[in-house]
């Protein structure tokens, strides 16, 4: 009589997924804490951050972790997009959505109905807010290139309505970021193999 061996768990994320994953989150932290250091030196409205939670120590020193922090955000999230696309995995786990998709599947969630028994499969609402934070990133970058450089990038601080608008967006793009955030910890602690998937693959 033979005993059955158990087939190995299916991989879930590949190795690349999960280390840029990662560094993604490093250079997150990074880059928020700092941005409210920075954010302190010159409030656009009627608060300041605790410095506790701030990154740099001054003005200075915030501009330099923020510096440091945009080109692995940048250099990490080129090579999250070219891999996804490469893989075609953007389709795959992305696409299609619908906004009556979404909207079912988050009705499901505030109900506590929304199913999370395959890891493999994405609801609507994980797609729209994954495609969000791809999105916002990219206008936090674009937004900070105007507020970094904004002589040269003249069409750039054009489009995004001038200097001072482009603080806004920025800070608006920030504070949409921490809310992923957030939320995305808070899914975590719901359903914990999430996180062990990350870390192992499967």
């Amino acid at each position: 009589m033979t005993t059955a061996v158990p087939s190995e768990r299916p991989l879930i994320h590949p190795l690349w997924l999960r280390i840029t994953h990662w560094v993604n989150a490093l250079a997150v932290v990074i880059m928020v804490m700092s941005g409210w250091r920075i954010y302190n030196a010159s409030p656009l409205f009627d608060f300041r951050f605790a410095n506790d939670i701030t990154l740099g120590g001054w003005l200075a020193g915030a501009l330099q972790w923020h510096f440091a922090a945009m080109w692995l955000l940048v250099a990490n999230g080129i090579l999250y997009l070219a891999l996804n696309v490469a893989s075609k995995r953007l389709w795959r786990r992305f696409l299609p959505l619908s906004p009556r998709t979404v909207l079912a599947d988050l009705k499901a969630a505030l109900r506590g109905r929304l199913s999370h028994a395959d890891p493999q499969h994405y609801n609507a609402v994980q797609r729209a807010a994954y495609l969000f934070v791809m999105l916002d990133i990219l206008l936090l970058v674009l937004s900070g290139l105007v507020l970094w450089k904004s002589v040269q990038f003249p069409l750039l601080r054009e489009l995004l309505g001038g200097y001072e608008t482009a603080r806004y967006i920025h800070f608006f793009a920030m504070a949409g970021l921490v809310g992923f955030v957030a939320i995305h910890l808070v899914m975590v602690a719901m359903v914990p193999r999430t996180l062990i998937a990350i870390i192992r693959g499967r």
